[in-house]
């Protein structure tokens, strides 16, 4: 018996029977939760499957029964890795280079749906609303034109996903533990000649070495200028003394993406670097303090960004101060002041505190978990959560 930290076999199913009562109590007739190679979210937590190159999709019927849905490669891959058996070859979820396979038998919505024991449904719910093409659209209108297609993402998929089980929040919390790895393992590699990549490729390297499916998101590594981007890639640009260089980095466990991130500096900070890094390290932790049982989500939005007007560094505010975590690093809900939900125990999010300045931005970055009461508890170490200046 394997001691890695994963997922049982016996929560998928569960979790496509409390997903079947859920679109009953929607009145829904059916669910189709979409994935792509990218988001694979909804496929991988109902079933096991990632999609590769094709896209994936779950069909989920008012009864339990259910299937999964795949491109017209993947029949072997997807009957290897699946924990659904019921499984339909399908046009509308084939690669984007567009094969036309002829000859190959593959199915439509109506045959996946007469397998899970439904027809003619009235009420299709569509979940994975962002990752569905027109493919997949253009297929459900041919197969049942008068039916009403409804956005099931926060009816069904959001609502289950929000709540993690003791399982989840174990592949979390040792993604994270990688995640500190790999960023030691980085803060100690980096120096002024570097580039961005040799710097990923560290991250690479201890990730595998200990454990890691695959690195949780693309590896920020970058310096300069570019950390004023809220999101980036690293390049072959070397980095220079008195870079500061951001660094966000996580283990996938079973398809959990949680990450660290930590500002560095190449030398010492400048007073202005210091300052603003030293206050986002402040409203970081003060993030823990808000999360809290109950608490509406937009409120502890609105409260962050007041905190951040009154402090002075509305300049330097892009967003904040969580987003959901998961399967996908930046999942559903993400929390923002239009926000309606209450926050409850066991939900999961990234306290990702970015700032930035005209030339340089920071970001710390942790795992949260809402407990039962008081304040949320930080899944990770929280290590390295101080000024760090690397002598060179």
């Amino acid at each position: 018996m394997s001691d890695r930290i994963s997922i049982p076999d016996s929560q998928y199913l569960e979790r496509i029977e409390k997903a079947s009562q859920l679109i009953a109590t929607a009145d829904l007739d059916v669910m189709v939760a979409n994935s792509n190679e990218a988001d694979y979210a909804n496929v991988r937590y109902f079933t096991a499957y990632w999609p590769l190159f094709e896209m994936g999709g779950v069909a989920i019927a008012p009864s339990g029964q259910a299937a999964l849905l795949i491109g017209p490669e993947s029949e072997e891959f997807a009957r290897g890795r699946s924990q659904l058996k019921n499984i339909h070859l399908m046009t509308e979820y084939r690669e984007t280079a567009d094969p036309a396979y002829p000859g190959v038998a593959v199915s439509k919505y109506g045959d996946v749906f007469e397998s899970i024991g439904v027809s003619n449904p009235k009420r299709i719910g569509l979940a994975g609303y962002l990752c569905t093409n027109m493919a997949m659209i253009e297929g459900l209108r041919e197969a049942f034109p008068e039916a009403t297609i409804v956005n099931a993402d926060d009816l069904v998929v959001t609502r289950l996903r929000s709540i993690k089980s003791p399982e989840e929040i174990a592949c979390l919390r040792e993604g994270l533990r990688l995640g500190e790895l790999a960023m030691h393992a980085m803060i100690e590699a980096v120096r002024p000649g570097m580039t961005e990549l040799e710097l990923t490729g560290v991250a690479l390297d201890t990730l595998y070495r200990h454990g890691a499916e695959c690195e949780a998101h693309t590896v920020y590594a970058f310096g300069g200028k570019k950390t004023t981007n809220a999101i980036s890639r690293g390049t072959h640009r070397k980095f220079k003394k008195g870079d500061i260089v951001q660094i966000n980095v996580g283990g996938k466990i079973d398809g959990y993406s949680p990450s660290v991130g930590r500002p560095v500096c190449l030398g010492k900070m400048t007073d202005a670097q210091k300052r603003l890094i030293e206050f986002g390290k402040d409203m970081h932790y003060r993030t823990y303090e808000c999360m809290q049982a109950g608490v509406v989500s937009g409120q502890i939005a609105q409260q962050y960004e007041d905190e951040v007007k009154k402090a002075g560094f509305a300049d330097n505010y892009l967003y904040g101060p969580c987003h959901g975590l998961g399967l996908i690093e930046v999942e559903k809900p993400w929390l923002e002041t239009v926000s309606t939900y209450s926050l409850e125990p066991n939900m999961t999010f990234q306290a990702d505190t970015f700032f930035a300045d005209d030339d340089f931005g920071l970001r710390w970055e942790n795992g949260l978990l809402v407990t039962e009461e008081g304040p949320a508890e930080m899944l990770n170490s929280g290590s390295r959560m101080e000024i760090i200046e690397v002598d060179c």
